[in-house]
Order: structure tokens, then sequence, then C-alpha cells
């Protein structure tokens, strides 16, 4: 399985290259594998899904910065 770390980084790969379109991009290579039958790299897709919403939501007001 893929270290959380690598997911992190694929993630921010992605924002970087699509910005606001970087979930619809990302959600679609989940897609993509679902079709495939591959559920292994399905599963890392949407975890990446996952860290791309994370990077992306706004920061609530007495949020920490990490």
């Amino acid at each position: 399985m893929i270290e959380d770390i690598d997911l992190w980084r694929a993630a921010k790969l992605i924002v970087d290259r699509y910005g606001r379109e970087a979930e619809l991009q990302a959600a679609s290579r989940a897609d993509d594998k679902l079709e495939a039958g591959d559920m292994e790299g399905r599963a890392v897709w949407l975890r990446i899904v996952s860290a791309i919403r994370e990077l992306q939501r706004g920061r609530m007001l007495d949020e920490p910065v990490n």
C-alpha cells in the first residue's frame, strides 16, 4: 500500500497542475481504475481525492496551522 506522505505529495502535484479541477481529475482516475477492475488502485485514488479536498478546503477562523 502507498504511504501517506506519497498520497499527500501526489495530491499536491495534482493541485499544482490542475488547480480547481484537481479533485475532478483525481476522481476521474479513480473511475478509470474501477472500470479496469483495479480496486486497490481505485482505493489509492480515492485517498488522493480526500487529500485534495483537505488541501483545498478553507481554514476555520480559530483552527491552528500545521
